[in-house]
């Protein structure tokens, strides 16, 4: 079998090998596409899972019509459309998952597709378990939704037996290990940025199938700028390679390699593949690489029956390979394809559907030229509101302090997000939200269903079931609702949540989120038992759709690909941030007006695009609002916006700019400097520290270990993460410059008024040598 065996047969003696499978590829042991050495986070969307609406449990239809139901004309159009190639263009929020699954269980209904027959693939196990979900609530049982990963994953451990002999080598889970090892054979030394970047170009070299030799004339074709010496990146590549052949592992990409090799060099096993499944459907097609088309065309055949959707206007992980290529070829490729254009809006009001075309309108390339003006289906709603900050801190306390307002007035913590261009901005806005008081969660955190908690809480709830009326916990519950809350109380759940929000409070959301779960299928079901519910619960978890947590959603914007709320926030609109300073092609910056275009839609009404125009308080003004809000925002066409230089800076909407009240500026303070060589610092982690990261200063290594525990100690009082007290730089600020009254400590970024009013004295009886109440603990 040419190279693939070569490679095959180097893995046959591995001593670690999955157990070899017992099952019929096409039907997973329970629970469902949970495979052995799954890896976590799926590769492109970042691991996300939703925060679901609670459902109200409708009944399944009752006929094959009955499916079509409620469907408008063109997502019945799609539903319908059950023979030969089919392309589905959906705009955000025009309801596509609802057209394609409808489609695949009217097909099933009307007995016109087998269910076995049936394979739909998506991109993350979140979007897999969604549709599973509609797919069973809709009575299509059988129908296998899958990521690619899991799909080929499924085929590869069922045929590696019968294609190279033995079992299927282990997956690596972690790649940086084995490329950080790699770089070392290589005598290059990589930091923590650079292992990320080479890890990537590693995985994109692997989607778009280039080889290690290769990879330099690659990526200087597609652009790409490597985080090394090109060279450099192919021999890191070449030598991650061998380590893999060495230790007898493969990596997530291998995956799809390997099933493109079985496929392509065992006509017979392919065969066996299509004779399995007839009919294909593909959500997110603008995120498929080379790699997945290639899998795509060995699964589909010399056959028409396949059905794609997607948006070009939401293409926005070309760095991992994605294309949108795919799906504007698609007609191409299949001259007699069907083509449904889905543009009737169901998310957004009128006014953020009108940003959001504005924005697309003035976007340049192919996928501009095929883009799908929308049109909201929803009454009005208020006008997006553009706010301008002075600092960075100053737009995180703005924003924590409109999110508290609307929480105030009755928009539920679990309808707002607050959303960034990369990871490393949610820390000032966990902080802010902390601050005032409002829960929130960083999404590409665990999954629901995989949190401890609702672990233990199915566990006692399925104890409770088979217990029934003979556990004397329920004497008292009239209801499933209430018998829920008896369970779940044995677990540390009250009807009033925690005080402040950190673990203690996210445990307690997790457990309310069950409760409410509770309700709504009590509501849908009045005859329901505690026993129906735990059944419900499985499947759920099966079909990863988890319910809704109360808090506040921190994410980045791809992280919220195929997510909503009612209210959202953009933070950090600037030239630099967004588009990132490298997005320097013109192809890499309209891939960043793709991404807000992806953060506005997620808005269903309320809408917030903020900047701040320097990075740290008494810094230089110099940063300016994102090129892409120019003629969108009040203003641009004529006078620039006014800079009001305040906590809260200025907000427009609606055509004018709303001045915020004196009482809530700041004082704007000088710029910092370091403390050691004078130099004017910008960086936030060296403002904390009052120097440059590399001057040199004395730490006083006892007060330090003492400010930890003592932080430790307070942050278990408030139930809220170490870092709402203090961060880690304000502390070894602290312990470095050892402040001997108030003003010394205000001096230090991070200590601001309420901060010094809180723990001020401690802090400073800490500096001065003092022993505080309950240290003493800390040395037994």
């Amino acid at each position: 079998m040419g190279a693939f065996a070569q490679r095959a047969a180097r893995r046959r003696h591995s001593h670690r090998h999955h157990p070899a499978p017992h099952h019929k590829y096409d039907k997973p042991p329970h629970p469902v596409d949970n495979p052995p050495h799954r890896p976590s986070p799926d590769w492109q969307h970042g691991g996300v899972t939703a925060a679901t609406d609670s459902p109200l449990f409708p009944q399944a239809p009752d006929s094959a019509d009955a499916v079509l139901e409620g469907l408008d004309p063109e997502q019945r159009e799609v539903a319908t459309a059950l023979h030969g190639p089919v392309c589905v263009l959906a705009g955000a929020g025009t309801g596509k998952t609802r057209a394609i699954t409808h489609r695949i269980a009217y097909g099933v209904r009307a007995g016109i597709l087998q269910p076995a027959s049936v394979l739909a693939v998506t991109f993350t196990q979140r979007a897999a378990g969604e549709m599973r979900g509609r797919l069973r609530r809709l009575g299509a049982h059988g129908v296998q939704a899958r990521t690619f990963h899991s799909a080929a994953l499924r085929q590869l451990q069922f045929f590696w037996p019968r294609a190279v002999g033995g079992d299927l080598p282990p997956l690596l889970e972690r790649k940086a290990p084995l490329v950080a090892e790699a770089a070392t054979r290589c005598r290059l030394r990589l930091d923590r940025n650079e292992l990320r970047d080479v890890t990537g170009e590693i995985e994109w070299a692997k989607v778009t199938q280039t080889v290690p030799e290769d990879y330099p004339a690659a990526a200087a074709k597609a652009g790409r700028e490597a985080p090394r010496d090109p060279a450099e990146t192919g021999r890191i590549y070449a030598l991650y390679e061998q380590l893999k052949r060495e230790r007898s592992v493969i990596d997530f990409e291998d995956v799809l390699l390997l099933t493109v090799g079985v496929l392509e060099e065992r006509p017979d096993i392919a065969e066996t593949v299509r004779a399995q499944y007839q009919h294909f459907v593909v959500d997110e097609y603008q995120d498929v690489s080379p790699l997945q088309q290639r899998l795509l065309e060995l699964w589909v055949g010399e056959r028409e029956n396949l059905c794609v959707v997607g948006d070009a206007s939401q293409t926005i992980y070309s760095f991992t390979g994605a294309t949108a290529d795919h799906l504007l070829d698609f007609r191409t490729r299949h001259p007699g394809a069907t083509v449904v254009k889905l543009v009737r809006d169901y998310r957004s009001t009128p006014q953020v559907v009108h940003l959001a075309n504005g924005l697309l309108s003035q976007a340049r390339g192919r996928a501009a030229e095929h883009r799908l003006e929308l049109v909201s289906q929803r009454e009005p709603g208020p006008d997006p509101v553009f706010a301008e900050y002075a600092d960075e801190p100053g737009e995180a306390e703005g924003t924590a302090r409109r999110i508290r307002d609307l929480i105030a007035s009755g928009v539920p913590a679990s309808q707002i997000a607050v959303l960034f261009r990369i990871n490393a901005q949610s820390e000032i806005y966990e902080q802010a939200l902390a601050d005032a008081g409002v829960p929130c969660q960083l999404r590409g955190a665990e999954r629901f269903f995989e949190r401890p908690e609702v672990r233990e809480a199915f566990v006692v709830l399925r104890g409770a079931a088979r217990a029934g009326g003979n556990d004397a916990l329920l004497d008292d519950a009239v209801d499933l609702p209430s018998q829920v809350r008896a369970v779940l109380g044995t677990k540390g759940w009250t009807p009033e949540p925690p005080a402040g929000a950190g673990a203690v409070r996210d445990r307690w959301e997790s457990l309310a989120a069950l409760v409410r779960l509770s309700a709504d299928f009590a509501a849908a079901h009045p005859q329901a038992t505690l026993a129906d519910l735990v059944t419900e619960l499985d499947e759920r978890a099966r079909a990863q759709h988890a319910p809704t947590v109360e808090g506040v959603t921190l994410a980045s914007l791809h992280a919220a690909k195929g997510l909503e709320w009612d209210a959202v926030f953009l933070v950090g609109l600037t030239d630099g941030m967004l588009p990132l300073t490298y997005a320097k092609t013109d192809a890499q910056a309209e891939e960043e007006r793709r991404l807000l275009y992806v953060g506005i839609t997620r808005a269903r009404r309320v809408l917030t695009l903020s900047w701040a125009l320097a990075r740290s308080p008494g810094g230089r003004p110099s940063r300016q609002p994102s090129r892409f809000l120019k003629g969108l925002r009040p203003g641009t066409g004529q006078a620039a916006v006014s800079r009001l230089g305040t906590a809260t800076g200025s907000v427009e909407g609606g055509g004018f700019t709303r001045r915020v009240p004196e009482t809530r500026q700041r004082t704007r303070r000088a710029p910092a400097r370091c403390r050691v060589c004078g130099r004017t610092l910008t960086d936030p982690g060296e403002v904390k520290l009052m120097r440059c990261e590399d001057c040199p200063s004395e730490l006083d290594e006892v007060l330090y270990e003492r400010l930890h525990r003592w932080r430790a100690r307070q942050a278990a009082r408030i139930g809220q993460p170490d870092y709402c007290v203090f961060t880690d730089k304000t502390l070894l600020a602290i312990a470095e410059t050892v402040p001997g009254d108030e003003a010394a400590l205000s001096r230090i970024s991070g200590v601001r008024s309420r901060k010094l009013q809180q723990y001020g004295a401690d802090v400073l009886a800490l500096c001065a040598g003092e022993v505080l109440p309950g240290e003493e603990d800390d040395e037994t």
